[in-house]
């Protein structure tokens, strides 16, 4: 397994909307070597796009730094349902260190996604899980913490970053 070097905004492949992944059996090594890369940073969750896949996947633990290892796979994920309640909470980024935002997400959602046998999984997700999922399938889609932003938080959060 190696660690990769995670891009950091604003690197413009972390703006990009991924591909799907039409072969499971292919991004094995891609996984380990994204999990090994996750739990060095050391995050909950990491993006394909994160480390310049542009493929639709990602990896989590929300759990492993308070307890064991728990780490989920998820290939070509989607929500397929959403809790009515929203919650708002800090969220940091690999991709932008020293950076934690207040981003609104439903408190829980159902996630679709294939395991690494290519298996269709579904799971009820709450609480940090669900704001990690929401969080990495955004990455997915092209978007960073700072598009869920309103304009004022936003611009003072990029300068922050050093971005502005």
């Amino acid at each position: 397994m190696t660690v990769l070097t995670i891009l950091r905004w604003p690197d413009p492949r972390l703006s990009r909307v991924c591909d799907p992944v039409e072969d499971v059996a292919a991004v094995r090594s891609l996984v380990a070597d994204m999990f090994e890369t996750m739990y060095d940073a050391p995050g909950r969750g990491l993006a394909a796009p994160q480390i310049g896949a542009l493929q639709r996947l990602f990896v989590m633990d929300v759990g492993w730094k308070t307890g064991a290892r728990t780490p989920v796979v998820c290939i070509n994920p989607r929500i397929t349902a959403t809790s009515g309640e929203v919650a708002v909470g800090g969220e940091g980024c690999l991709s932008i260190p020293g950076v934690v935002a207040e981003v609104a997400r439903s408190e829980s959602v159902t996630l679709e996604f294939l395991d690494l046998d290519g298996a269709l999984q579904s799971q009820a997700l709450s609480g940090p899980a669900a704001r990690c999922a929401q969080h990495e399938l955004d990455h997915l889609d092209g978007l960073v913490t700072f598009d869920r932003l309103e304009p004022q938080a936003r611009d003072a959060l990029m300068a922050e970053y050093g971005a502005l």
